[in-house]
């Protein structure tokens, strides 16, 4: 039953391919986002400043911290508008 909700995730086009694209982008986005936070609480260690640069010029890292928060909130407009894990019958 839960593979039948995944896939009926996977296959909704009630925005077009468009919204399909976007979403998938933003739910990676929110799981490296998520990753990158295990990282920072269980080792201290954040990758994103570590590749890019941190502090003040680490313009890069800003974006993708921004880039990373709009996906969050996506997903959360995604979820509002068409409960992808309700009861599909």
């Amino acid at each position: 039953m839960l593979r039948y909700k995944f896939k009926h995730i996977a296959n909704n086009t009630i925005g077009g391919k468009n919204m399909k694209i976007t979403s998938i982008i933003a739910f990676a986005l929110v799981i490296i986002g998520a990753l990158v936070w295990l990282l920072i609480g269980l080792f201290n260690f954040n990758l994103v400043a570590f590749i890019f640069g941190a502090g003040g010029m680490a313009i890069v890292s800003r974006i993708i911290y921004t880039l990373v928060g709009i996906a969050a909130l996506w997903m959360i407009f995604y979820w509002a508008m068409y409960h992808p894990f309700r009861n599909v019958d």
